[in-house]
């Protein structure tokens, strides 16, 4: 048993929504999820499917990506392996506190912490850093994927050169739907 204090202090916690309370093990089921319901949750959704992935300036296959939804909608989970056999993985999610999609990525090299949203075009855009595991360094760094009117998906990654201040392509692919 919890000592009354703990109790109380609890429930103060909860009623003031600094902590949520436990559903009652005979709760119903609530409705949909609000990451079903809500349209900033669903901004993402161009970028879902099984996909192959093209060097944008040689055309060369870069690999292969499955996008999906997860969570009732709540999460996109990416699962990225080269050709050479390189995975990673990402979790891509609505903040609704924050207003904000963000993205944290990894794999074997290094990890990536992005955040944002759409732009003025419709372009989803995000930025935040590239952390190199061997190098112990962050470097600023961005995403954009841009929804095609052929249904590909243009993926930009920029990382900033510190001596010039100028964004330098890290990786510029296309997606197209596998086996397409």
């Amino acid at each position: 048993m919890k000592p009354l204090g703990t109790a109380i202090i609890a429930s103060v916690l909860i009623s003031a929504g600094v902590l949520f309370a436990p559903a009652p093990a005979n709760a119903q089921a609530p409705g949909p999820p609000v990451c079903e319901t809500e349209a900033p949750f669903r901004e993402f959704d161009f970028w879902l499917g099984n996909w192959d992935v093209y060097n944008e300036a040689t055309g060369a296959l870069a690999g292969t990506n499955r996008i999906e939804s997860r969570h009732g909608g709540c999460l996109i989970m990416e699962h990225w392996t080269s050709t050479g056999g390189i995975e990673g993985t990402s979790m891509n999610y609505y903040d609704n506190v924050r207003g904000t999609w963000r993205q944290f990525w990894v794999s074997m090299g290094y990890s990536i912490e992005i955040e944002g949203g759409l732009d003025a075009e419709g372009r989803m855009v995000l930025e935040g850093e590239l952390h190199g595991y061997r190098s112990r360094q962050a470097v600023p760094f961005r995403g954009t994927w841009t929804l095609r009117p052929d249904g590909s998906v243009r993926q930009l990654f920029e990382q900033l050169d510190a001596a010039t201040g100028e964004w330098v392509v890290w990786f510029d692919g296309r997606y197209e739907p596998a086996g397409g």
